[in-house]
């Protein structure tokens, strides 16, 4: 099952494709497809294997190149599972949203849609770091393309930086990748870039320090965490709708995913030494990133510094080492994709209507449009964290999580929940209500668009009144990272004692 949840979404890609020239339509409807079954397999293994008890659900492992200790080692717990299965939903609505919005290049389009999603799939369960690496590149090459074709005026400045950024920030990653590599190598005598065999001996002391920091800043580019996000906003603002879609919500989630998955688990002893530092970073990309927000009048824009906010969150979250941090961390993965991918799909849907994303030009638009109107604030006030939303529960998870590390961080940190109160009524003040700046007479919300907003809401509000089933899966793998780190408390203390009191109890 593991290599097939890779291999649909690159032959659906290569069909799209190859059919594009004859049919446009079916070009659509072969991706659709593919991603709809892409969602089904997943919530079929979800149903079969989600009970099971062991490290991983699923493993599927095939030697690659065994002179190099490279495998090709497939695996999902339930973290992979639930990032899987949200790289499956997002990805039929990147197809919906771009039904009518693309209409140069389909075939092309749609490959490096496909593909795109299937590197990020590849990533969340890749168990071989050589692999990892392989999928983390993967993912780069197809939305380079997809801001540089068909984004917008500014679309290969765009393109370029973020293709330098994410460059640097794997090149970086690879050199840690290898350090490892080389430094298990010569304490084991067995060179491997498996991933559960170099869980068995973490890199401590210095090297271990070093390491982490290439694997940490990697992560944190892709995150994106200040002062490492420039290129995000330009990213977003330029990208095609669907491409903002995925950016916002699995792209910047590999980021995230990496921290959880590698660095905390691989590097026990220095990401106690650094939880004090990357909780300040989270904290000052939470209200920076709030107050880049209001200070935006692109609508898409504002939307891309909400994401540099709500990531700093899950830095709170996964530097607390306990299983409140930890898993308000994965909810903020999930509902940020939702509910920031919903904020990027009403702006596709206001700009492909108005032609223009100014919000000085907009106004009133409420009396128009009353059923957009109403899903914008729907996804404004989850984006604001209202109770009863899966965000909320996020927030309120990692912030409980970080008080219990570190008060600071906490009461910083929750700041930024006021922040985002105040951009979310911004907008529905400037573009929604208000004086309308002219007459409107642009159409309601679309069967299609309907569809894609209306499971975006349902599923939101799912995660925010019963979201346990999400916490029991997540569970295993949450509590595995906190008795890695629990492991390695007392060593980290003995080697440098000052670390026992910096960032509190975890």
């Amino acid at each position: 099952m593991l290599p097939l949840l890779i291999l649909i979404p690159l032959i659906a890609g290569v069909l799209s494709w190859i059919v594009a020239r004859p049919s446009a339509a079916l070009s659509r409807w072969i991706c659709l497809l593919a991603f709809v079954a892409e969602l089904a397999l997943v919530l079929v293994i979800w149903m079969q294997y989600g009970d099971t008890s062991t490290r991983w659900m699923l493993q599927f492992n095939s030697p690659w190149i065994p002179q190099l200790g490279i495998s090709f080692y497939l695996a999902m717990d339930g973290l992979g599972l639930l990032l899987v299965l949200l790289s499956a939903f997002l990805g039929i609505i990147s197809v919906i949203v771009s039904w009518n919005e693309i209409s140069e290049r389909i075939g092309f389009f749609h490959f490096n849609l496909m593909w795109v999603v299937a590197g990020v799939i590849g990533l969340f369960i890749a168990m071989d770091l050589f692999l990892f690496y392989f999928f983390w590149e993967l993912m780069i090459v197809p939305m380079y393309f997809l801001i540089a074709i068909w984004g917008h005026e500014n679309r290969r400045y765009a393109s370029f930086k973020f293709f330098l950024f994410t460059q640097g920030g794997g090149l970086l990653l690879l050199l840690a990748i290898l350090g490892l590599y080389f430094l298990h190598g010569a304490a084991t005598s067995n060179y491997t870039f498996n991933y559960d065999q170099l869980l068995l001996s973490p890199v401590t002391g210095k090297a271990g320090a070093y390491l982490m920091l290439g694997f940490l800043i990697a992560f944190l580019v892709k995150l994106p965490a200040f002062p490492f996000h420039t290129w995000l906003p330009d990213a977003h603002t330029e990208a095609p709708t669907a491409g903002s879609v995925i950016l916002a919500g699995l792209l910047l989630k590999s980021g995230a995913y990496g921290i959880l998955r590698f660095v905390l688990p691989l590097f026990p002893e220095a990401s106690h030494w650094i939880a004090p530092t990357a909780m300040a970073i989270g904290v000052i990309g939470i209200i920076y990133g709030a107050v880049q927000s209001f200070a935006q009048t692109d609508f898409k824009r504002l939307v891309a510094y909400t994401s540099v906010s709500h990531m700093g969150f899950i830095l709170l979250g996964a530097f607390s080492f306990n299983a409140y941090g930890l898993q308000g961390a994965v909810m903020e993965m999930i509902c940020h994709g939702l509910s920031t991918g919903a904020l990027f799909v009403l702006v596709g849907i206001l700009y492909e209507r108005l032609h223009t994303r100014d919000m000085l030009k907009m106004g009133g638009l409420w009396t128009a449009l009353p059923r957009m109107g109403g899903f914008a604030m729907f996804f404004a006030m989850a984006s604001l964290g209202l109770p009863g939303l899966g965000n909320f529960l996020a927030e309120f998870l990692t912030l409980i999580g970080a008080f219990r590390f570190a008060v600071w961080a906490a009461v910083l940190g929750s700041i930024g929940v006021v922040y985002a109160t105040v951009y979310s009524l911004w907008i529905m003040q400037l573009v929604f209500q208000g004086k309308p700046r002219r007459e409107w007479h642009a159409r309601d919300l679309l069967p299609r668009e309907w569809l894609m907003l209306g499971s975006m809401a349902l599923v939101l509000l799912w995660l925010g009144l019963y979201p346990q089933p999400v916490f029991k899966i997540a569970a295993r793998p949450m509590e595995l990272i906190q008795q890695k780190m629990s492991l390695h408390l007392a060593h980290t203390s003995s080697i440098h004692p000052q670390l026992s009191s910096v960032g509190g109890r975890p």
